[in-house]
């Protein structure tokens, strides 16, 4: 039995994002691969959706240029033969703050012949913003 792809993909991505070692994540994506990462784009501007692998890279590289992955752990995790989803909480550090960051997400994954052919990642972004304007938001009443 093979290793599934999301394990090699996983550590292709941590390795990118900690140590800007972009060549083995760049093996694992389909030239024409559909990223997509839901949140707040106004304070991350790399969340929104991408396609192709050379717009996935820079994604990549500007993620590991603000944020550090300390750990991750998968709370639950469902795998195919080339598909994989997961809810996930990770511990982060933003860069320019040195602020720790607290995140769950749940990412779906899809995978031909080893490569990545589709990521969509939904973030717990109410809790995200709070975090990172360092104060918690008042929702108006109706909203509670």
């Amino acid at each position: 039995m093979t290793e599934h792809s999301l394990w090699r993909f996983s550590r292709a991505l941590h390795r990118a994002i900690n140590e800007r070692q972009l060549a083995d994540i760049e093996l694992m994506l389909d030239d024409e691969v559909e990223w997509a990462i839901y949140g707040p784009i106004d304070l991350f501007s790399f969340f929104g959706s991408r396609r192709g692998k050379a717009a996935v890279l820079e994604v990549i590289r500007q993620i590991g240029e603000n944020l550090r992955v300390h750990r991750f752990d998968r709370e639950s995790i469902m795998l195919g033969v080339d598909s994989a989803a997961s809810m996930l909480r990770y511990s982060l550090t933003a860069l320019d703050s040195n602020k720790p960051i607290s995140l769950r997400i749940a990412h779906f994954a899809q995978f031909r012949a080893g490569k990545l052919t589709s990521f969509r990642v939904l973030v717990d972004s109410f809790d995200l913003v709070e975090q990172t304007v360092g104060y918690p938001i008042h929702l108006p009443r109706i909203a509670v």
